[in-house]
């Protein structure tokens, strides 16, 4: 049987790092509080260079390196994503004019945190329709843009980042064996952003066109100034959300399992959405699989959305810690509420 199967990984994290200590300047928060709460030790912050289409692009022509592809080769571009630097064009149509990929053509999937996995999922379907093709895949994300810098429930819990895959056809057994994708709209407002206020009188208030000044030199000290966009950027309503990722994830991962016809303990390794550590090591205990099986960055990255399994998956590939054959499971949960979970032969 042919399936889609991941021949080339590549990540690209801008290169800020804003420690909790620092947020400590920005917000009222600790080291402590966060790093008990979450896990997050530190994120990453884009600066001037590094909208979401340039770091998506700049993991995508290392995923492109590491599989030998060529940009002309590319059939397909998918990109997960909630923050492009523009409506229009998509970001995905950004990213294909920075890498040449003049032969594809382009979309964005808006999931939130489970997007790659959709774009996975849309990839392994065109792989078995057009087995010649080479598809790109990427989950990027800079959320630094949408986040209010004065609310330390969410501030805190996210970071900058883009991963990328291509995925081309296999026939001896490898690649995606399962998939199992879900939503639910009914309990979107506890997890959105909305976007900037409508230009229509009658739909919305127009909206503030400020022009933010660009600086050469990163400072984080801007990213505690007031916003006067009030609106657009991420509102959680944190307890809640906690609690339906659990239980969503969890029946996600064992619809998976049992359409894959495999248990917990055959799984070799987990590289699951990077969002909190409680929730990571309790989708261990849950599965039966050890902690050294569950592959985690969260405390380096934070919370990157749609980029997080992508980077974990590259991350992962070039420590040399996914062996040829091993079974691997990935599953995310995010605004929508999205949420899903997939397995891989490697």
């Amino acid at each position: 049987m042919i399936r889609g199967v991941i021949e080339g990984t590549g990540s690209y994290l801008p290169e800020y790092r804003l420690t909790n200590d620092q947020l400590e300047k920005l917000v009222d928060t600790s080291d402590e509080w966060i790093t008990a709460r979450t896990g997050i030790g530190c994120r990453r912050v884009a600066g001037p260079g590094e909208e979401t289409s340039k770091i998506a692009a700049e993991a995508a022509r290392r995923a492109m390196a590491m599989a030998g592809v060529e940009a002309e080769e590319i059939a397909t571009i998918i990109v997960g994503t909630i923050t492009s630097e523009m409506t229009m064009p998509s970001c995905a149509c950004l990213v294909q004019k920075e890498i040449g990929a003049i032969n594809a053509y382009a979309f964005d999937i808006s999931a939130a945190c489970t997007g790659f996995i959709y774009g996975l999922e849309l990839a392994d379907k065109m792989i078995k329709a057009y087995p010649d093709r080479k598809i790109l895949v990427i989950g990027a994300e800079n959320l630094s843009a949408r986040v209010d810098w004065q609310d330390r429930n969410t501030c805190v819990l996210f970071g900058d980042g883009a991963g990328a895959a291509v995925i081309g056809a296999d026939d001896s057994g490898r690649g995606i064996l399962a998939t199992k994708l879900f939503s639910d709209g009914r309990l979107g407002d506890l997890l959105y952003m909305n976007a900037a206020p409508s230009l229509n009188p009658y739909i919305g208030s127009p909206y503030n066109k400020r022009k933010s000044a660009k600086t050469e030199v990163f400072d984080p000290a801007r990213l505690g100034s007031p916003r006067d966009d009030e609106g657009s950027y991420i509102k959680m309503a944190g307890r809640e959300v906690f609690k339906n990722a659990v239980l969503a994830m969890e029946d996600s991962i064992d619809k998976v399992l049992e359409e894959a016809g495999l248990s917990g303990p055959e799984i070799d390794w987990i590289l699951p959405h990077q969002a909190n550590i409680r929730i990571l090591h309790n989708l261990g205990e849950r599965l039966g699989v050890p902690k050294e099986k569950i592959f985690i960055n969260i405390h380096k990255y934070g919370n990157t959305s749609a980029a997080t399994v992508p980077i974990a998956f590259d991350e992962a590939n070039r420590q040399g810690l996914l062996k040829r054959g091993d079974l691997v499971l990935t599953c995310a949960f995010g605004g929508g509420f999205t949420w899903g979970a997939e397995i891989i032969r490697w």
